[in-house]
């Protein structure tokens, strides 16, 4: 593997966790570290003692953009930010390395990004997922269809291609949906899903496996939800560490679903936070759309879609509804049915490696796209997050790393598909 560039490297020393960890949350910041801290100015903290989801829960919902969870918590916020968690309890410390995103984040960007930063190259722009998705339906015509769901704030097209034996019939058969980069900055999680497409379909002829699952399912993938916030994240020859969409100053997609939309602390009313939730319940284009589209595959009062995962970076975990609440069951999921989501969680976990639990068990979150599946579809609604484990490389891992962690779910990807009956 060739050197990593200069962005791994500010990335990885930014967010290194600290080798103690408080035993408790404590106030204190050395008053000349307070003095230095400009209260806008975006940079990477750590948050100290945050052993417990109710503790993390309390710092996410300040609204501040959590980048790893765990016994410290790793944000990205402002020196206000960071104030305001001290004055809650948590002893913060600030950590170096966002200047090299800071100059480039706030010009808006609309036209295509001519690719990604050097030495990342092999990643996918939105042209060239686009052009990836037509050269499958070239390829195997009989198998690939792709069609559109709608349009970003932007503008720009969201493909989404069905892959079925019979792609141009509407069969009878279980459906599955795979949804990936509604936060822009997870540029592996396109990869993923483009991975998933091009198994399906250049394997169908060789593995019986790959052919029994066309043969016996119908499935789609959604491989960028979130294009324009993808596209903005790499222009100019950088990264922006951008993770919403573009509407204004920003929605956090996974924070805009309608089921407990804004009800419990999991999501910010600020529209300068990374969890802005927006004015309403899918009041995000792209949210709306891929709402829609699943709202299309309710045929004869019966949903079509049995399962489902939403790709994300990172951490390397397999999570389940719901994420509102701390309680295995709530409204619409009964002690059976969080038994199944556990089980089956825990069974795609044992083949990638990654850790397996309810998405509260990290902090709370509401409007989030697993909780509206599950609740509005009965869908077996996953999200998982990808490579790596921690924060080195954290969101920008060396497009050396795609084949071999995005096929690190493919056993994964099967229990879910062989789930939905």
């Amino acid at each position: 593997m060739r050197k990593r560039r200069s962005v791994a490297a500010a990335l990885s020393a930014a967010v290194l966790i600290a080798a103690a960890v408080a035993a408790s949350p404590s106030v204190g910041a050395a008053p000349d570290t307070a003095a230095a801290e400009a209260a806008t100015q975006l940079d990477f903290y750590e948050v100290l003692g945050t052993n417990s989801p109710q503790l993390r829960t309390k710092v996410s919902a300040t609204g501040v953009d959590v980048v790893t969870a765990g016994e410290t918590t790793t944000i990205i916020g402002t020196g206000a930010d960071a104030r305001q968690l001290r004055g809650l309890g948590f002893k913060v410390e600030k950590r170096p390395g966002f200047e090299q995103y800071r100059a480039s984040r706030s010009a808006d960007v609309t036209t295509a990004a001519a690719d990604f930063p050097a030495g990342d190259e092999k990643y996918h722009t939105y042209a060239e997922v686009v052009s990836e998705l037509q050269q499958t339906v070239t390829d195997h015509a009989s198998l690939a269809k792709v069609s559109s769901i709608g349009t970003s704030y932007q503008g720009r097209t969201l493909p989404v291609i069905k892959i079925s034996d019979n792609v141009g019939t509407d069969e009878a058969e279980p459906e599955v949906l795979f949804t990936c980069n509604q936060h822009a900055r997870e540029h592996l999680t396109t990869e993923m899903c483009l991975h998933i497409v091009k198994r399906f379909t250049d394997n169908y002829a060789t593995d019986a496996n790959v052919k029994n699952m066309v043969d016996s399912k119908e499935i789609w993938v959604v491989p960028t939800v979130n294009p324009d916030g993808s596209e903005y994240d790499i222009s100019g020859g950088s990264y922006k560490m951008w993770r919403k969409n573009r509407q204004g100053q920003g929605t956090d997609p996974n924070r805009n679903w309608g089921h407990r939309w804004g009800c419990c602390g999991g999501s910010s009313g600020n529209p300068a936070s990374e969890t802005y939730r927006g004015t309403a319940a899918f009041s995000a284009p792209e949210v709306k759309a891929v709402a829609d589209f699943v709202g299309t595959r309710r045929v004869g009062g019966v949903q079509q879609i049995k399962s489902h995962i939403d790709f994300h970076t990172y951490s390397e975990l397999v999570l389940w509804p719901f994420g509102y609440t701390y309680a295995d069951t709530a409204p619409g999921m009964t002690a059976a049915e969080a038994q199944k989501f556990k089980s089956l969680g825990q069974q795609m976990a044992a083949t990638n490696g990654y850790t397996p639990q309810q998405a509260s068990d990290l902090y709370i979150t509401d409007g989030s796209v697993n909780d509206w599946m599950w609740y509005a579809h009965k869908i077996l609604s996953y999200t998982f997050e990808m490579y790596p484990k921690g924060s080195n490389p954290g969101f920008y891992p060396p497009d050396e790393v795609i084949p071999a962690q995005t096929a690190r779910n493919d056993k994964a990807v099967d229990i879910l598909i062989n789930a939905a009956v």
